[in-house]
């Protein structure tokens, strides 16, 4: 990381409210004031198998880029409550009724939680924040869905990268490839640095960021033994195989999703940014998303990314922090009108 960004980690702790814990990381400015009132409090949330430190890559390109008009208080990641430091934490809580079906809602339970303040272990009040919340894919799903929960949150902005929502009966939620993927994927590796060596030679790893993959490995990985492996040995994925498997398996968050983007963006502007290069969800599927499921009336900006994928976090982090920093640019300028 970039040594002009401090760094600080929090658990956040949501009992008896909610069960399971979360893990978080605070990024701020070692040049500027965290306590500047005007600025934004960004909060990020990662798409599904990854963890809060694939936004790092991000998060540095946004500081680096952001002019001196626009202010930034700090920065929030948060890893879903089975994912990065969060699996570790909520292991054994886990394997009680979650190993077949993790719902997309549990992430945005979580998320609910920490930015309400129902919880201990971050001494934050974000409802005097200037809010800005960002989500990739399933974390997309899930910070729409932080939305529906009572008490209410009230964002400036939402920015959405490569939401993954279609329709329910879409014949992609049929047959689910990323499921029956993940479930025969590789998981188990003689240490850290055989583990990037495969990556580095093999799609779709070889086309990241070599930041956002240097992450993956330092922290997207566990050493065994553990629950899943007690006998035995090397690196595993934090993400267990078997909760990857799980969050892929639930059609309900995105369905919700479907049904309740287009009033939640009644209360909240939201913007999308997709990649060029309709690589997971096929383009009539994301059209039909954007007419009928949020209606294209109710966007507040549609934005491309040329030459990304699906993993537009991954592959293209600068290129997504130009697109977040325009957004926070149209933000300042209303908000000064």
């Amino acid at each position: 990381m970039s040594t002009a960004l401090k760094c600080e980690s929090y658990i956040f702790d949501p009992r008896p409210n909610y069960p399971l814990l979360l893990t978080a990381k605070r990024y701020w400015s070692s040049t500027t004031s965290s306590t500047e009132t005007a600025g934004y409090t960004l909060v990020f949330a990662h798409a599904t198998g990854f963890q809060k430190e694939q936004y790092e890559p991000t998060i540095e390109d946004l500081y680096r880029l952001l002019p001196p008009h626009v202010f930034i208080q700090e920065a929030w990641s948060v890893d879903a409550p089975n994912s990065g430091e969060a699996a570790d934490l909520n292991e054994e809580y886990l394997r009680w009724g979650y190993d077949s079906t993790f719902g997309w809602q549990e992430y945005a339970r979580g998320l609910h939680a920490l930015l309400t303040g129902l919880g201990t272990g971050v001494d934050v009040d974000f409802a005097k924040r200037r809010l800005i919340l960002v989500g990739h894919s399933f974390g997309a799903v899930a910070q729409v869905l932080a939305l529906t929960f009572q008490p209410q949150i009230q964002p400036e902005q939402l920015i959405l990268l490569e939401i993954t929502c279609y329709r329910p009966e879409d014949p992609r939620s049929k047959v689910n490839y990323l499921a029956e993927g993940s479930e025969k994927r590789r998981d188990i590796w003689p240490s850290n640095e055989a583990a990037l060596s495969q990556f580095q030679s093999r799609p779709p790893w070889k086309l990241w960021d070599p930041r956002a993959l240097q992450l993956f490995v330092e922290h997207g990985l566990r050493p065994l033994p553990s629950i899943e492996y007690p006998d035995k040995q090397g690196v595993t994925l934090r993400c267990t195989r078997r909760q990857e498997t799980a969050t892929y398996r639930d059609p309900h968050g995105i369905a919700t999703t479907y049904n309740t983007i287009g009033r939640l963006s009644k209360r909240v502007p939201i913007h999308l940014v997709y990649g060029s290069i309709a690589n997971h969800i096929p383009r009539p599927m994301i059209n039909d998303f954007l007419d009928n499921g949020i209606g294209r009336e109710n966007i507040a900006s549609l934005r491309h990314i040329d030459g990304a994928g699906h993993l537009i976090i991954q592959t293209h982090p600068t290129e997504c922090a130009g697109v977040i920093l325009d957004i926070l640019k149209q933000g300042q300028q209303s908000a000064r009108l």
